[in-house]
């Protein structure tokens, strides 16, 4: 029977993966007679029927019977950091004592953003080790293991939120086996400080357990904490030194410490070992470091003002937050809300199984309206399900229609903040869709930062979720002072400090610039720029950084001193040599994958993926173009460790933030424009959109149109009967030359002698653009002057072109966005082919906005400036279920009608009931005019008024 007969390989690389370094080996297996023999745990082994019971003696003493066959000998977590390059190594010793065959499982935890590269596993004396093929070669030589009826596995995780690697061995009666992992990855600088945290599993008591981080940092350590990450159980078992420029953590419990009891077989350790730091960086902003041939530019400043900030706090109040997690969230809204200044506007949303606001909108930091938010705070009973998904979409909501209406700042910055353990339980529970709606509805503009409140918090989730919005999530412990930790967190992430960052290295020779791009920089984070380097061609590495903070430019310049870090690294055995380069081919890499994906033509995707690949080969890394081949020294027992498909979205390490277009790209599913055209950028993506807001100006069905007038917050209502081919104008701003039209299509026959009409075309002007889109149910044409692209709705795709953007979601939405504050959403309808009547249409939707000029006209466009109305006398109607009213308005006096209309933003089959005052005879004395003066000749005419 093979050694590898019951094998599987299941295994997540993010996107990138690691480096060769060096194998720092245990010493060799001891003696076997006095080793402790432990419990189940997370090596996992076949059950047996007979149980041996044995007494040994431990390290402490203590002995332990009826005890276990598969013992766990040796544990051992090795980490080095080099100017945050992180090269981690884990290594275990088991041994079957078993007279039968046992299954022994080797999974470990990798951090989010990790790589790995290397892995090794000796089994009673043969040795299997790893090496790094093109993913096409590397599955031939596995297709060659299996034609040969030798043994291989071949298994790729596709689950994207999986960090682990995991593989199972049959482990021969009396049989050692030694597993070795080794994975890299960069630190990045996150409230303030860098993280390092190493998952610690070992599964069972380990009778050799030593953990130990070394830190090397040229710039010079500021300070070094590790925080209690399990429960005090192993107070006083870390130690920590420190010098200038190094510092070590050693954490090597015994086996009597490793005991969740007194008398437990059971180890506590079981969690995360968390390593966190900073560098000394008071007298200058940034830091360049150069050696072999490459250098590395870390840039932070600190100590700048701060901006005007619109916050809305999203907190949990569901049961799971009752007691000692309330008692922290008050406490930290408390501190938070302290901090907050006058000119900043706030909200709060509470949030179980509904929904909650404290205002309707954002309100200013004034003392009186913070001590009120927290009095409601302060009255919270923690009650009912958890509906995340609901309370950030609501915030998201609230946020884009202060901007939209202008009542922002525009030199704030605009944060959610969500106070939670993470947990839905109501509403949406898939975390992944509530992560993907997020992100389509969430602007570029809006930050998302949270708070996992307690032990038992899904940090995980809330990290992802933050990340992916431009934010960062912090973990609060109940054992530590929540107040400090609030304000740490607060002062750090509040204020976006600097935009627009770029980096100049003038009168050097520098090439293969990358760097991980932030929209902003924040505070307390860090930008780093890697490239390479000629020292021969320059004296010294200068860099002059520009960056924009508020409206102020700021120019700061930084010099390396490339001598003394070469001293430096020189004289430490734990300093990598290579960290400069790693970084480099890390960033690069990551970077060359974005670009790769939005190659506009096949012939420049080639081109990227030939240098992906050769970087990959050159510095070991498992990415999506490569494999890890594992296999014994004869090469007839093999398995393949293959990476799941790219996704950018996933991960904390991805670099891009936000998107990012490529020139003249056009996809596959741009359908050929029947003319010569020369197509304007597309990128097949996830969709932008707003949330769909209460109250909007909507046209739907045959047309049913629905004014909403928010001084009254009440909806009017009128319908228009016409012929099909009829063009209306909806919307007309000859001044500022926004213009927006719609064309009648007809059903295909009557319907009790009437037949109905529908807007079965949009068109959309954007004079200053120059940009024209027309929205049918078959297609999206965008044409900006010889430029035309032309979309299905069978795709999810955005297209941005000058200050428009068009998001398509297939087969339901198209969103133009003009400014990023002006949107109209275009809902399609789509009915059954053989409907003997009915036929596709589309909906439209408008938010009232104030960016209209005075001279705005049309169906809706006139009502973007309300009018004053005043509805009266409300009596039984003809209708019982459909009162009557007096409506005064332009001078008229009308009869309206209560009634109901259709909303399918969030139910598109069904619709959301919308309660209207209806106007009769087409709307006549509501709007200006009659009906037929609306009519324009072209898609793209404007209004002519009299």
């Amino acid at each position: 029977m093979s050694r590898l007969a019951c094998l599987l390989v299941c295994f997540f690389v993010s996107v990138t993966r690691g480096f060769e370094i060096p194998t720092s080996g245990l010493p060799e297996f001891a003696e076997y007679g006095d080793l402790v023999e432990l419990a189940p745990g997370k090596f996992q082994f076949a059950p047996e029927k007979q149980r041996f019971q044995r007494s040994v003696s431990g390290e402490s003493g203590e002995t332990m019977d009826d005890v276990d066959q598969v013992t766990l000998y040796s544990y051992k977590v090795q980490s080095t950091i080099t100017s945050r390059m992180a090269n981690t190594f884990i290594q275990t010793k088991v041994v079957n004592n078993s007279p039968r065959p046992q299954n022994v499982v080797f999974d470990v935890q990798i951090p989010k953003g990790a790589f790995i590269s290397n892995f090794s596993m000796t089994v009673d004396g043969t040795t299997f080790t790893s090496s790094i093929k093109e993913k096409t070669v590397g599955r031939a030589l596995y297709s060659q293991a299996r034609a040969k009826g030798k043994t291989a596995g071949l298994v790729r995780s596709r689950a994207l939120d999986m960090e682990n690697f995991k593989t199972e061995v049959n482990v021969l009666p009396g049989a050692k086996v030694q597993f070795e992992l080794h994975y890299q990855e960069v630190k990045w600088r996150k409230l303030g400080s860098y993280e390092h945290r190493l998952h610690l599993q070992p599964g069972r008591l380990a009778k050799h357990l030593e953990v130990d981080v070394w830190i090397i940092e040229p710039q010079g350590i500021k300070f070094l904490h590790v925080p209690d990450t399990f429960d005090g159980h192993f107070d006083g078992v870390p130690v920590l030194s420190k010098g200038q420029q190094k510092a070590h953590v050693s954490f090597k419990p015994t086996v009597a410490q490793q005991r969740k009891c007194f008398n437990c077989s059971e180890t506590a350790v079981d969690g995360e070992l968390v390593v966190m730091y900073d560098v000394n960086r008071e007298e200058k902003a940034g830091e360049l470091e150069v050696f072999n041939g490459y250098f590395v530019h870390f840039f932070a400043p600190n100590n700048l003002d701060p901006i005007p900030k619109n916050i809305l706090f999203v907190i949990d109040v569901s049961g799971s937050m009752w007691g000692v997690k309330m008692k922290q969230t008050v406490e930290a809204m408390k501190t938070i809300l302290d901090d907050l200044r006058a000119e900043d506007k706030f909200s709060v949303v509470d949030f179980n199984h509904n929904v909650r606001t404290w205002r309707h909108d954002l309100v200013s930091a004034t003392k009186s309206q913070t001590a009120d938010a927290k009095k409601y705070i302060e009255k919270i009973q923690p009650s009912g399900g958890t509906n995340i998904n609901e309370a950030l979409l609501r915030a998201i909501f609230i946020l884009n229609e202060a901007n939209n209406l202008g009542l922002l700042d525009p030199e704030s910055v605009s944060l959610i903040i969500l106070v939670s353990d993470g947990d839905p339980t109501v509403g949406e529970l898939k975390l992944s869709k509530i992560q993907k709606n997020v992100k389509q509805n969430i602007r570029d503009n809006i930050s998302l930062f949270s708070l996992g409140i307690g032990f038992d918090v899904d940090y995980d989730f809330l990290k992802r979720l933050s990340n992916e919005n431009r934010g960062i999530a912090q973990r609060i412990y109940g054992n530590q002072d929540t107040s400090a930790q609030l304000k740490k967190f607060y002062n750090q992430v509040s204020t976006p400090l600097l935009r627009n960052v770029q980096f100049n290295y003038p009168h050097t020779s520098v090439s293969d610039v990358t760097q991980n791009s932030f929209h902003n920089y924040f505070g307390g984070s860090e930008i780093v720029v890697a490239g390479k380097f000629d020292p021969e061609k320059a004296e010294q590495l200068q860099s002059i950084v520009t960056a924009t903070a508020a409206n102020t430019e700021l120019v700061l310049e930084t010099l390396a001193e490339m001598d003394d870090l070469e001293e430096f690294l020189s004289k430490d055995k734990h300093a990598d040599p290579d960290f400069t380069k790693k970084l480099w081919a890390y960033l690069t890499i990551n970077q060359l994958l974005a670009e790769r994906s939005l190659a506009p033509t096949a012939a420049a995707k080639r081109k990227i993926t030939k240098t992906i690949l050769q970087m990959s080969l050159e510095h070991h890394m498992v990415t999506p173009l490569t494999a890890m081949v594992i296999e014994n020294e004869a090469g007839d027992e093999r398995m393949l460790a293959d990476s799941p498909p790219q996704d950018h979205s996933c991960c904390s390490g991805a670099l891009y933030y936000g998107s990012k277009v490529a020139p003249s790209s056009v996809p596959s599913w741009v359908n050929p424009s029947p003319t010569p055209v020369i197509p304007m950028p597309v990128l097949g993506a996830q969709v932008l959109e707003a949330t769909p807001p209460p109250h909007v100006m909507r046209v739907e069905n045959d047309p049913h149109f629905i004014i909403y007038l928010p001084k009254n917050e009440k909806n009017v209502c009128f319908n228009i009967d016409s012929e099909p081919g009829k063009i209306l104008n909806l919307v007309s701003d000859p001044e500022l030359g926004i213009l927006v039209n719609g064309q009648l299509t007809g059903a295909k026959k009557p319907k009790n002698e009437k037949l109905r009409t529908y807007f079965g075309k949009l068109g959309f002007y954007f004079q200053s653009e120059d940009m024209k889109i027309e929205i049918s149910t078959e297609t999206i044409t965008l044409s900006r002057g010889s430029r035309t692209s032309i979309l299905s709705w069978s795709d999810t795709a955005r297209v941005i072109n000058q200050r428009v953007l068009v998001s398509v979601k297939k087969e339901q939405t198209v969103t133009v966005t003009l400014n990023k504050d002006l949107s109209f959403s275009v809902l399609l309808h789509r009915v059954w082919k053989k409907h003997p009547i009915n036929v596709d249409f589309l909906g439209i939707y408008i938010p009232p906005t104030n960016k209209f000029s005075p001279k705005a006209h049309g169906l809706i466009g006139q009502f973007m400036h309300e009018p004053k109305i005043r509805i009266f006398n409300e009596r039984p109607g003809k209708d019982p279920e459909k009162p009557e009213a007096s409506m005064e308005v332009k001078g008229h006096r009308l009869i309206v009608t209560r009634g109901l209309q259709k909303d399918y933003r969030t139910d598109r089959v069904f619709g959301t009931e919308v309660s209207c005052w209806f106007v009769h005879n087409s709307g006549k004395g509501f709007i200006d005019g009659h009906y037929k003066d609306y009519f324009v000749p072209q898609l793209y005419s404007f209004l002519q008024r009299p």
